[in-house]
């Protein structure tokens, strides 16, 4: 999916008022996996200059409210936004450089870890998703020289 035509039926289907900065910004969040706000929002003006940092802000939130597109936020990192939605899979964070990469659910279906009471509920929570976040160091990052020292 690339095309503005798209990006405007599968804002329709979300019940979603269809408007220039959501396209624009829903095209960004697709040509740019794992990006943060500001990346968002330098993507969106190349297509649409006018459009105010406010504006994508809330067309980011109304976007991830619809359930078209992901927001994560690893611990230490500012919020990223991706369009892989609807599969449950996880993520790998660079410790030096924040790179952020997919990694497929090795487990299976939502929520892919059972509770230590088995059932699905954990303090009287029904749980419906796990969020794994693997930590490391990418290939670019691990190539440098040796990891630093964990105490």
């Amino acid at each position: 999916m690339g095309h503005a035509i798209e990006f405007e039926r599968v804002l329709r289907e979300a019940s979603l008022r269809v408007t220039r900065p959501r396209v624009a910004v829903l095209g960004a969040v697709y040509a740019n996996p794992h990006a943060d706000t500001e990346t968002i929002t330098r993507a969106t003006r190349t297509t649409s200059p006018e459009v105010s940092h406010q504006t994508v802000y809330d067309a980011l939130n109304a976007l991830t409210s619809a359930g078209l597109i992901r927001r994560i936020q690893p611990a230490g990192s500012v919020a990223r936004y991706e369009s892989r939605v609807g599969d449950n899979h996880h993520h790998v964070v660079c410790r030096s450089c924040g790179a952020v990469a997919d990694v497929d659910c090795a487990v299976g279906a939502a929520p892919c870890l059972v509770p230590a009471d088995g059932d699905g509920h954990l303090e009287g929570f029904t749980v419906d998703e796990a969020e794994v976040i693997y930590w490391g160091y990418c290939p670019a990052c691990s190539t440098v020289g040796p990891a630093p020292s964990r105490s």
